[in-house]
């Protein structure tokens, strides 16, 4: 309780506070972590190395302050959102085609979104300003609750409805039984549990390992799939494109969804690599050491 109070303080100052004290405060924030606390140094210095082996330690270190700088001003940014006006929440993220999914909608179809961990993925609740039906943001439960009520508080705030990822289909389908139409945004570059794996992909240079659960109920639904491509213009402001996977994932060989998905992803990161987190401990899993301990165990 204590923790939550706390952030919806702070939310509340920093919401006081001019753009540009916002971003000043952001760039004292970057020297602490970047250059004192060193956060997670050692886990960015690695996976940019391993993605992008043919650009030389100047190249990786400059992506790599740029992620920082990023990565404090979404911080900030995300704590602002939680007090955020109506017409600063329409401002932060522009929405350059949302007829695309709107008309979809409008048919009565459910519509699942893929978008990875860039750019500001928290400020993409504001898309309900933007389109009069059912927005769902699926999510994994938090171990700390005080921090958990908070985010779902600042993702509810234009009306969003956060949804927990193991109710996700259940809900879908529910709506869908009763004729409501909905979207429903899945981050879906995440790590899946090592006994969830199935499938695996190259993606940045990597044997990587995906999480499947929002290709299956997309299948499952027969939904409307698209990708949420985003760019930076500034501090403060993003626009977003919805691109079209495909109208009937149903009809979608397995993977395929997953895969073409990570694929627009790999060229957003490629064309702006500091804007996706590579703080994350995206490649924890080895394919060869599964793959040998499973000839092991079955020997």
């Amino acid at each position: 309780m204590i923790s939550y109070h706390l952030l919806r303080t702070c939310s509340w100052l920093i919401h006081k506070m001019p753009r540009k004290v916002l971003y000043f405060h952001s760039d004292i924030f970057f020297i602490i972590v970047f250059h004192l606390v060193r956060y997670r140094r050692g886990v960015v210095d690695t996976n940019l190395a391993n993605s992008f082996p043919e650009k030389t330690n100047k190249e990786r270190y400059k992506i790599a302050k740029g992620f920082y700088h990023h990565f404090c001003d979404t911080f900030l940014e995300t704590l602002y959102f939680d007090r955020i006006s109506v017409s600063e929440g329409t401002d932060c993220v522009k929405y350059l085609n949302p007829e695309l999914p709107n008309s979809y909608l409008e048919q009565g179809r459910e519509v699942i979104v893929f978008l990875g961990h860039y750019n500001n993925w928290e400020w993409f609740a504001n898309w309900p300003l933007y389109s009069k039906h059912k927005f769902y943001a699926i999510y994994k439960k938090l171990k700390n609750k005080d921090f958990e009520r908070f985010y779902i508080n600042l993702r509810s705030r234009f009306g969003t409805i956060p949804l927990e990822r193991a109710d996700t289909y259940r809900q879908l389908y529910n709506d869908h039984q009763k004729g409501i139409s909905s979207l429903a945004a899945f981050i879906f570059d995440q790590v899946p549990r090592i006994h969830e794996i199935q499938h695996w992909i190259n993606f940045l240079n990597q044997d990587t390992s995906v999480v499947l659960g929002a290709e299956k109920v997309a299948q499952k639904l027969d939904s409307v799939v698209v990708f949420l491509y985003s760019r930076k213009i500034k501090r403060g402001q993003y626009e977003a494109t919805y691109h079209l996977v495909t109208e009937n994932a149903g009809a979608s060989p397995k993977f395929e969804i997953t895969d073409q998905c990570m694929g627009l992803l790999e060229q957003q990161i490629i064309n702006q690599p500091e804007f996706w987190l590579w703080s994350h401990k995206r490649w924890k899993h080895d394919h060869a050491k599964i793959e040998q301990d499973k000839l092991l165990k079955n020997s």
